[in-house]
């Protein structure tokens, strides 16, 4: 395995639970990926690296195999998933709720309902399809039709076409930029949905101790199977084994296979686009962010970016107030920080590989919704674009989600032989490949199904 993300993992789980004798490579120092923690900051302040709320962890058909609770993994669950200000000093809201939910929305409560409540009620079964290869006949073909009806629409079309007023068509837009996409590009609206769906059924919870407890639980797990990991341990040829998993990008598959890849193979993944970058600023506070809306003081995440139209005009050239996305762990788990002191972080979609300084621009934006933050804040950690990537070489450009998820490279991620290579025994399982980007490690599961059809 070369690479220990989720997805390495849940794939070295799968292999090792067959009865593959498994070593799991990784370069940095740290084991996890994008499921790392670290004081960033100060001392006694944990910061999650990368990922930090994990809606599709909880949600995930291959992490409930695994016993991971029995390995140290326990989820703590905000009171409400997400919370998004507006200007006139209100926050709306995204609750366990269905109906909660709908309430706050007032006009637009019936048609929430009417969009949501359907998909909640097939999610069970077509889960494993909406995580799973499109571009196959799925378990259940009418259910999968029904959910893309919308889920294959912008996210801008489907939220004028079903809400009426500003609350709602916020609070989708803020879950569909999780795309990483223009609002107006397909598929977006389907990530907004599939994040709905989450926080009504699963909701948005945060691990206890910080994301780094996902990829400490796996590795627990996987070495009670006999597997061995080896963090330090750069790859920079292809092992010789019967057997190889490479939880890495395009990119860098292309650097270790080199020449033995095929032209016409080689050439398809020197075409494979990867997305906009992020810029991340990690926060040691005195005291929590002052709310304006009390809501707000509730959600593990907080979206900051008013009005659908902010949103997307920033999703789609960055122009205006950047979209940002906060979250505020230690409000629910104290063991993040000192004390009466608190961490949070926040991040906005910049160009890929950007090297401009967003930290003004992230904080002015959170002062907006909550007067006086800065005046908290004890110290901070930038991210660039760069910094990300060097962090961790999947993060191209700083890219998160492995590659863009435009509608083609959603269908075909990162070339039509999806997960296989032109080289026996040679799999790819990263976020570069269906379902993409987040934590759920159905990357690797999916990869290793693949060996066996």
């Amino acid at each position: 395995m070369i690479g220990s993300g989720p997805n390495g993992l849940a794939a070295a789980i799968l292999l090792a639970r067959a009865g593959h004798t498994v070593t799991v490579h990784e370069a940095s120092g740290t084991i996890g990926g994008g499921t790392r923690s670290a004081e960033l900051t100060l001392p006694g302040f944990l910061h999650d690296v990368c990922s930090s709320i994990h809606p599709m962890a909880v949600n995930s058909p291959c992490f409930e195999h695994f016993p991971l609770a029995e390995h140290g993994l326990e989820w703590i669950d905000p009171p409400l998933a997400c919370a998004h200000p507006l200007d006139d000093g209100t926050a709306v809201i995204l609750d366990r709720s269905l109906d909660i939910t709908a309430t706050n929305l007032g006009q637009d409560g019936n048609a929430w309902r009417k969009l949501i409540g359907p998909l909640i009620d097939i999610w069970p079964r077509i889960r494993n399809d909406a995580l799973s290869p499109l571009l196959r006949i799925p378990r259940h073909p009418l259910l999968m039709a029904k959910f893309g009806l919308h889920a294959l629409r912008p996210a801008r079309a489907l939220a004028e076409g079903q809400f009426r007023g500003h609350r709602a068509r916020a609070l989708f837009a803020g879950m569909a930029a999780h795309s990483v996409l223009p609002l107006e590009d397909i598929p977006s609206a389907a990530i907004a949905l599939v994040f709905a769906i989450c926080a009504h059924t699963r909701g948005w919870p945060l691990p206890l101790g910080g994301s780094q407890r996902i990829a400490d639980a796996l590795v627990s797990y996987l070495r009670t199977l006999g597997a061995e990991v080896l963090p330090n341990s750069p790859v920079t040829t292809l092992p010789d084994a019967p057997v190889v998993m490479c939880d890495i990008t395009p990119r860098q598959f292309l650097s270790i296979a080199g020449e033995r890849l095929p032209g016409g193979y080689r050439n398809a993944l020197q075409r494979y686009r990867y997305g906009p970058g992020s810029f991340k600023v990690d926060w040691a506070l005195d005291a929590p962010i002052p709310w304006q809306a009390k809501d707000c003081a509730l959600a593990g995440t907080v979206h900051l970016g008013g009005t659908l139209e902010e949103i997307a005009a920033w999703e789609a050239k960055f122009e205006g107030h950047p979209f940002v996305l906060i979250t505020q762990p230690s409000l629910f788990d104290p063991s993040r920080a000192p004390n009466g002191k608190h961490t949070a972080w926040g991040y906005c979609h910049v160009p890929n590989g950007s090297t401009q300084d967003m930290t003004n621009a992230i904080e002015s934006q959170v002062e907006r919704f909550a007067p006086g933050f800065r005046s908290r804040i004890l110290a901070r950690y930038t991210s660039s674009p760069a910094q990300l990537e060097a962090r961790n070489a999947n993060i191209i450009g700083g890219d998160v989600g492995g590659g863009a998820m435009s509608l083609r490279q959603t269908l075909i991620r990162p070339t039509p032989s999806l997960y296989r290579t032109p080289l026996k025994g040679v799999y790819l399982c990263s976020s570069s490949t269906p379902p993409g980007g987040g934590v759920h490690g159905m990357c690797g599961y999916n990869a290793v199904r693949s060996m066996r059809s």
